[in-house]
């Protein structure tokens, strides 16, 4: 452009090329019908205004000169060119393009942003085969939206609409243009708009879990707390506690890595360890808790375990009057199995007095896991001497019942038997013989177990079992019928 008295000439400012992927959001300029009607007349009356400028300057030139000028001047010479009408409507068409476009690249701006965000939550949460898709398909947008943009940011950097001698045509094809990358951008926002919707269970799946990760580390920091506090009153009691201690020190370096955050070692990482870390400081405190109430029930049994011991002491001493009577009184296969009772009884009650002995010892250590093994293992010997104790009298007083009145344990095994059968037959004209001949065997059991008790010297004790077998065995059969028929009614 040259320059002229009436208009200086000012340089168009420099606008450089920037890349797709860092290109800034141009700032969005509002046009109406009403600003591009303003602009054309500004420009129809600073043109008439530049004419009757000339025409003035034309009259004060002397004739000669004025005759050489004049057929120039009307010919249309000057830097300004006469534009209006059509010429500023094409003008504002194209400038009307232009914010149209500037608005759709920065709607599709924002929603890459927003959905890079979306994508980055995802991927710090999951690493699935969707997920790694979901990844892949962005970036596959990320190559459409850089073209796209580069279509706009071309077009808008080939065409200065604001220039005075803006010729129509090129306002035409700055529209064109204009128009086209706005239709671009705009179907690259709607397969964008596609895909954020499509990521919509992955996205509230990763969100459900960074949403549990804060309260999970802050419940794991809060349970190591209380662990901490609980075995710190323990100690001021004056118990030890060295092996919830202990427990309590090994969570110290999971803290620490709850501490460095999800960023460094993955969120469903740290959401386990967080979950791991409270658990386990839960148990320590309340076992620290209990320490105390546990140090005084062990200190009860063992109380009371010694007093049972010395007990079954004096009871084992009364097995041999017993055994005496039995042998005085029946044959050899009726106590002939509780000749060692006596024996047996003195080592078990040996045995359990040194187990709490080291028990007592584990108390007094503060071993707790110890102490409470050592007593289990007291009262497991004592259980057993008590049995064999108790069986020796229980079976004096049962052959005592049976050598008076056989018949009772007769008549109650009978019972059992016709029971048995009558339930076998309820419904039925034949019974099935799956029931029917382990009866039958009973009751020809129960006729032999009788049969015994004829002689001089008979075998009570033989049957006793006999008859214990024989209500065993019909029990049985009274539960399989049960069990078919409740399963045929179900």
């Amino acid at each position: 452009m040259t320059a002229t008295p009436s208009q200086p000439y000012t340089p168009q400012p420099f606008t450089p090329y920037v890349p797709p992927s860092q290109y800034v959001r141009p700032r969005l300029r509002k046009s109406t019908t009403a600003d591009a009607g303003t602009r054309a007349a500004a420009g129809i009356r600073a043109g008439t205004a530049g004419a009757f400028r000339d025409m003035a300057i034309l009259l004060l030139l002397p004739l000669p000169l004025l005759a050489a000028t004049l057929p120039a001047a009307f010919a249309g010479g000057g830097t300004r060119r006469w534009f209006g009408g059509r010429g500023e409507s094409q003008r504002a068409e194209a400038q009307a393009a232009k914010d149209a476009a500037a608005a759709a690249f920065y709607e599709l701006d924002t929603a890459q942003r927003d959905l890079r965000i979306s994508i980055e939550t995802i991927t710090a949460v999951d690493d699935s085969p969707a997920a790694r898709r979901a990844v892949s398909d962005f970036e596959s947008l990320g190559h459409r939206i850089d073209e796209a943009s580069l279509q706009y940011i071309t077009a808008v950097d080939a065409h200065d609409l604001d220039r005075d001698d803006l010729e129509a045509s090129v306002a035409a094809r700055a529209r064109t243009e204009l128009t086209r990358a706005r239709d671009e951008l705009g179907k690259v926002k709607k397969d964008l708009d596609r895909f954020s919707e499509g990521l919509g269970p992955l996205l509230d799946k990763a969100e459900t879990q960074l949403a549990r990760l804060a309260p999970a580390v802050e419940r794991a920091r809060q349970s190591l707390l209380a662990a901490s506090n609980a075995l710190d009153a323990v100690r001021g009691s004056g118990l030890k506690a060295d092996d919830l201690a202990a427990r309590l020190a090994v969570l110290g370096p999971e803290l620490t890595k709850l501490n460095q955050g999800a960023g460094r070692h993955g969120v469903p990482e740290t959401l386990q360890r967080a979950e791991r870390v409270a658990r386990d400081a839960e148990a320590v405190r309340a076992e620290a808790e209990r320490l105390p109430e546990r140090a005084a029930e062990i200190d009860r049994r063992l109380v009371s375990l010694r007093t049972r011991a010395q007990a079954l002491t004096t009871r084992a001493g009364q097995v041999d009057p017993v055994l005496s009577e039995l042998r005085r009184r029946f044959t050899a296969a009726c106590w002939q199995d509780l000749q060692r009772v006596p024996e047996q009884a003195e080592e078990n009650v040996r045995q359990a007095e040194a187990k709490l002995r080291e028990a007592q010892q584990a108390r007094e250590a503060q071993r707790w896991p110890d102490a409470t093994s050592l007593l289990s293992t007291v009262r497991a010997l004592l259980n057993a001497t008590d049995e064999a104790v108790s069986a020796a009298g229980d079976r004096l007083q049962r052959l005592n019942a049976v050598a008076k009145d056989p018949q009772q344990e007769i008549e109650r095994t009978r019972f059992a038997i016709r029971d048995a059968q009558r339930l076998a037959m309820a419904g039925r004209h034949t019974p099935d013989p799956r029931h029917a001949r382990p009866l039958d065997d009973s009751v020809a059991r129960l006729e032999r177990a009788i049969a015994t008790l004829e002689g001089r010297h008979p075998d009570y004790w033989h049957f006793l079992t006999e008859t214990e077998a024989v209500r065993r065995a019909v029990a049985r059969v009274v539960g399989q019928i049960r069990d078919e028929r409740g399963a045929a009614g179900a």
